[in-house]
């Protein structure tokens, strides 16, 4: 058993406390690629994977939280969110016609609005940490421009990966610059002790993959989850199992 096995082994079975991880970037920065090889050889009943698209009318009408917090992980788990509540400080942000489906008057909206979600998202990440069962990582994976391109191209070439593409691919390209600004403004707001962002280089995904499974791995090591200590007497409950093979 590997060592981030082991760890996940633990706090499954400690089941007091859980683990959060949040993968932000651009479009064909690797995150599904990412999520898929870090959870590689856990045991899929401890953890839960959650991937956020474009929200739901029902979404609209409530918190842009509520979906995110609907699918934080129990005690006991590790969950993965592959993308998040931080798409409403950042794509919302890049495309701010986009609030009207909230209902905002978006003629209004100055700099303060974007201060006043950050502070929110802010205190939502530090209520979870203060509860004193959720810990929460945050990567985004970095990828240059070059990069993507080249990425996007190869999912127009490779029969497999055609279906990933989509035309708004195109579109955002143009937005990059301001898609960085955004990423960038809200990763500074928005790092704190109670749930750091880390910036992940991704352009070579094999160095970001294990930059990325390191951290995980030691701040599980620093969680430090234990088994818990049997509640039963274990020689009585062993004498009673054996005796269930003379029946």
């Amino acid at each position: 058993m590997g060592r981030f096995a082991e760890l996940q082994h633990r706090l499954f079975a400690e089941h007091s406390r859980a683990l959060l991880l949040v993968f932000q970037g651009m479009d064909a920065s690797g995150k599904d690629s990412m999520i898929r090889h870090v959870t590689t050889g856990l045991n899929p009943a401890g953890v839960r994977v959650h991937a956020y698209g474009v929200p739901t009318q029902d979404d609209l009408e409530q918190s842009y939280f509520q979906r995110h917090w609907r699918d934080l992980p129990a005690q006991g788990y590790i969950g993965v969110h592959n993308r998040s509540h931080y798409e409403e400080v950042v794509v919302t942000r890049v495309h701010p016609t986009l609030l009207k489906l909230r209902g905002f008057d978006i003629e209004a909206i100055d700099e303060s609005f974007w201060q006043e979600r950050f502070e929110d998202i802010r205190s939502f990440e530090q209520h979870l940490t203060r509860q004193g069962h959720t810990t929460v990582l945050k990567f985004f994976l970095h990828v240059s421009k070059e990069e993507q391109i080249k990425r996007l191209v190869e999912r127009l070439d490779d029969p497999e990966k055609n279906w990933k593409f989509e035309i708004s691919d195109i579109r955002e390209r143009l937005y990059w610059d301001d898609y960085q600004i955004a990423y960038q403004e809200a990763i500074s707001a928005t790092s704190t002790s109670d749930a750091p962002w880390w910036v992940i280089p991704a352009d070579q995904k094999r160095f970001a993959r294990l930059a990325v499974a390191e951290l995980v791995v030691d701040q599980l090591t620093r969680m430090n989850p234990q088994f818990p200590e049997a509640e039963l007497d274990l020689e009585k409950a062993k004498r009673a199992l054996l005796r269930t093979s003379d029946t």
